[in-house]
């Protein structure tokens, strides 16, 4: 198994584990609304941030099983668009980079 391979593994497991408690901050915030009518919009904003960042590492966490695939058939390291070979400093910053710098860009 390549370094890549594994970061992305520890990646996508620390993912999983961030949604699954997003998932139970949501189940508890559900029809639990405080009684004291100041503390509701605080706890109304606190349940949409907590949405915002479920959808972000829902998202995030499709990149990095799709970049997981791609490395496990080979093809991690080369550019979706272009099959240029991605520049190892941009893996090492986006590990679930599947496009060069340029074709990101673009």
């Amino acid at each position: 198994m390549s370094d890549r391979q594994e970061q992305l593994e520890r990646l996508r497991d620390e993912l999983k584990e961030r949604l699954e408690r997003y998932r139970a901050h949501r189940q508890r915030a559900d029809g639990a609304v405080d009684k004291d009518m100041e503390d509701q919009p605080l706890q109304t904003r606190d349940d949409e941030v907590v949405a915002s960042l479920e959808a972000e590492a829902e998202e995030e966490l499709s990149q990095v099983r799709h970049a997981l695939a791609r490395t496990r058939e080979g093809q991690g390291d080369i550019c979706e668009r272009c099959g240029e070979v991605i520049d190892a400093g941009r893996l090492g910053a986006v590990p679930y980079a599947t496009l060069c710098r340029d074709c990101s860009a673009a």
